[in-house]
């Protein structure tokens, strides 16, 4: 299915440059979106704890800093912008009661307006501004002259220009510089989970250890098989990134290429493909949500625990000892 994109000369920065923006947290995102839109002649606010250790950043940087309930009582659209799980509580604690007709509720990731840990009244806006890079990325991209591309999003339009805002607000942060890609809260928070959980995180991270305990198993020294699997990977990625999967097949061996074709399909087969599926039922069907909020609500015990199993890993003892040869990483 073909997607709308979108670019500068389709926006209006006047919508954004008249309304009074809260940004909700000053993370990676966070302190890309504050900054950006302030470069960008919109009157932003960072909303953070009384106790936060990024308020003197925020300052610094030449940003208004107040509390999260006067960040809100103040601006007419207000980006969230914590962590996922943290999310319905600063809402429930510190934004709701804030909201006015015709204020626009505004989220980076659609996870809980689409699986209904928040429920915005029905007189707000509700959209979607999604960077496709972090936050440097978003920051170093804008202060360059381009940016990073966005997905934009309405779930609710209580306005009738709920679209406009959300360009306009795209616009802000440079992502019209490089193109705006029209999508739903669905369609975003079921894709980005899905692909974090399949291929980017879980998938990557399982199949590099697979690797490296399959050869030094086998009686591979932990330090070569650490650079067969682990280190050259960002090299292949890299050459996938900037110039497609036949670009990296033609930079690569012929002796590289041809395994590729036999191997990879023995790797990722008919059992990796039914487990994607599998992955992806269980993210339609909100079952990964709940059980995330769940261990969540029980202090994040599993995943402290999965955590702690994977930084004790050999592959990140062998990789700490690799790393420190190399003089360009910056420590």
């Amino acid at each position: 299915m073909a997607v709308e994109i979108f670019y500068e000369k389709d926006c209006k920065p006047e919508v954004i440059q008249g309304k009074k923006v809260a940004i909700i947290g000053y993370g990676s995102q966070g302190h890309a979106h504050a900054l950006n839109l302030m470069d960008s002649g919109v009157d932003v606010r960072v909303g953070l704890r009384e106790s936060s250790a990024s308020a003197e950043k925020a300052r610094e940087a030449g940003l208004k800093v107040v509390d999260v309930d006067t960040a809100a009582e103040e601006a007419d659209v207000i980006m969230i912008l914590t962590p996922d799980e943290t999310q319905p509580k600063v809402y429930e604690e510190h934004i709701a009661k804030h909201l006015k007709p015709g204020d626009t509720l505004a989220f980076a990731h659609g996870f809980n307006i689409h699986y209904g840990y928040i429920k915005a009244p029905e007189d707000v806006n509700v959209i979607m501004v999604a960077p496709k890079g972090p936050g440097h990325i978003v920051r170093r991209q804008y202060t360059e002259g381009s940016g990073v591309p966005d997905l934009v999003c309405v779930q609710q339009d209580a306005t009738g220009d709920a679209w406009d805002v959300a360009m306009s607000y795209a616009w802000g942060l440079g992502g019209a510089r490089s193109g705006l890609i029209k999508s739903t809260f669905k369609d975003e928070t079921e894709e980005d989970l899905f692909g974090e959980q399949a291929v980017l995180c879980g998938g990557l991270v399982e199949m590099i250890k697979a690797g490296f305990e399959t050869l030094t198993e086998a009686g591979y020294p932990e330090e070569l098989a650490y650079f067969e699997v682990y280190h050259e990977m960002k090299m292949i990625v890299d050459l996938m990134y900037e110039s497609g999967i036949h670009f990296m097949n033609y930079s690569i061996s012929n002796t590289a290429e041809y395994g590729e074709y036999y191997a990879g399909p023995k790797v990722i087969n008919a059992e990796s493909r039914r487990a994607m599926k599998e992955i992806l039922a269980r993210i339609q069907d909100g079952s990964f949500a709940q059980e995330f909020v769940d261990d969540c609500n029980n202090g994040h015990k599993w995943l402290l625990e999965q955590r702690e199993a994977i930084n004790s890993h050999p592959i990140e003892k062998t990789g700490e000892k690799i790393r420190s040869m190399f003089s360009w990483i910056k420590k």
